[in-house]
């Protein structure tokens, strides 16, 4: 056998690279600065709609979120504590916060949702 043979096997041996670390990694970091950004910019039209509303209604929506945090935390824990805290009671309590929890987030979305569509930015 001669060396030309040889290392042609040892080169067809050798699988090529199909994925280039360096490019997976800088595409991860586009990926997850757009993500942010996106998030960024949602948060900021958030604000900038907010600024219009009246103080009774930021009031409201901060009232509104403690009152449930209480109810849930103060009132609910109760069942557990009645029913001497047995498994049962456990179940129970966790089925009812669930259902609290996406109440609340419904009338909380429908009471105070922020209008952001009318807010646009010039993307460059």
């Amino acid at each position: 056998m001669s060396d030309d043979s040889l290392s042609t096997s040892k080169l067809e041996i050798e699988p090529p690279e199909f994925i280039d670390k360096k490019e997976e990694a800088e595409a991860a970091f586009w990926r997850l600065k757009r993500a942010a950004d996106l998030w960024r910019e949602n948060r900021v039209k958030r604000v900038l709609a907010q600024e219009g509303e009246s103080i009774f209604r930021t009031l409201g929506r901060f009232l509104y979120v403690i009152i449930c945090i209480l109810f849930d935390g103060l009132i609910l824990i109760e069942l557990p504590i009645f029913f001497e805290r047995t498994a049962v009671a456990w179940t129970l309590y966790i089925l009812i916060l669930i259902f609290a929890v996406k109440t609340q987030h419904e009338f909380y979305k429908k009471w105070f949702e922020v209008d952001i569509s009318e807010i646009e930015f010039e993307n460059h």
